[in-house]
């Protein structure tokens, strides 16, 4: 397929390669921007490891907590440009489907959208049509993630453009919460820890370790060592309770968490970024 000049700048803003190499990666995986991605990060290239988000542009992302503190919710609501976002209107409707979102507990995403949005009949969905209209740019919710738990912290950045929440193993603890929420908006943690991470995400990263390891001109037989041992390290940068705490890197989060509570655990979590 052709390749345009404005998918190589998008693959080069969700990466931060080089033109050039964004181009050939597109064009050897066809157009297809997750392979692209791979065959970038196997050629050595460092790139955006979380890469969920690509598609989101402008809009505001809203974190909600029960009053209980037992559920929080995390709603993401797009537009086309900074300016509608920034809009008390648009902000205003966001607000309003993420307390939907908390008041209703819908199953999932499309759920979400046929909950009613006010009392005039119109769903979510058919307020988004509306509001496209009326607005002139695509209005669309992108994200819904829950996380229910004995305490649950919504974290919300200034912006409105990432944001995260928080299961703790028990109440009490709202500082600790509020840390380890900022934690996980700060870096982007893919998993709670080794055990919770996908198995197709340790198998890519197994892959694309053995590979630049071959390319190297390691033999194979020690690339398979080299790639576990790059296989840890990214357990340790990527996976939430094993990450260096940004208040004190000479902790994890996870002792930093034991050290306030022996008995506290941080239970889950979910985090949306309109950025890369």
């Amino acid at each position: 397929m052709a390749i345009t000049a404005a998918d190589v700048n998008k693959l080069r803003q969700i990466t931060g390669a080089g033109m050039m190499d964004c181009k050939k990666a597109l064009t050897e995986a066809n157009g297809d921007f997750d392979l692209a991605i791979d065959i970038l990060r196997k050629k050595g290239q460092k790139v955006a490891a979380n890469r969920a988000d690509r598609d989101a542009t402008e809009g505001l992302v809203i974190a909600k907590t029960s009053a209980d503190g037992k559920r929080g919710v995390l709603v993401c609501v797009n537009c086309e440009t900074d300016f509608v976002a920034k809009n008390a209107d648009f902000a205003g409707m966001a607000e309003r489907i993420a307390a939907i979102a908390l008041e209703k507990a819908p199953a999932d995403l499309d759920a979400l959208k046929a909950q009613p949005y006010d009392t005039n009949g119109l769903t979510i969905a058919e307020k988004l049509i509306e509001q496209t209209g009326v607005i002139g740019e695509k209005i669309e919710v992108s994200s819904y993630q829950v996380v229910d738990a004995a305490y649950v912290y919504a974290y919300n950045h200034p912006g409105n453009k990432v944001a995260s929440i928080v299961g703790l193993s028990k109440p009490g603890h709202e500082g600790v919460a509020k840390d380890v929420a900022m934690q996980v908006a700060a870096m982007g943690p893919i998993a709670l820890d080794k055990a919770s991470t996908p198995q197709s995400v340790i198998d890519k990263e197994l892959e694309i370790g053995k590979e630049l390891a071959i390319q190297e001109g390691k033999p194979a037989e020690m690339a398979e060592k080299i790639a576990q041992g790059r296989l840890n390290k990214f357990f340790k940068e990527s996976t939430l309770l094993a990450q260096e705490f940004i208040k004190d890197n000479k902790l994890t989060v996870e002792q930093y968490v034991k050290q306030a509570d022996k008995e506290l655990a941080v239970t889950g979590f979910k985090r949306h970024s309109l950025t890369v």
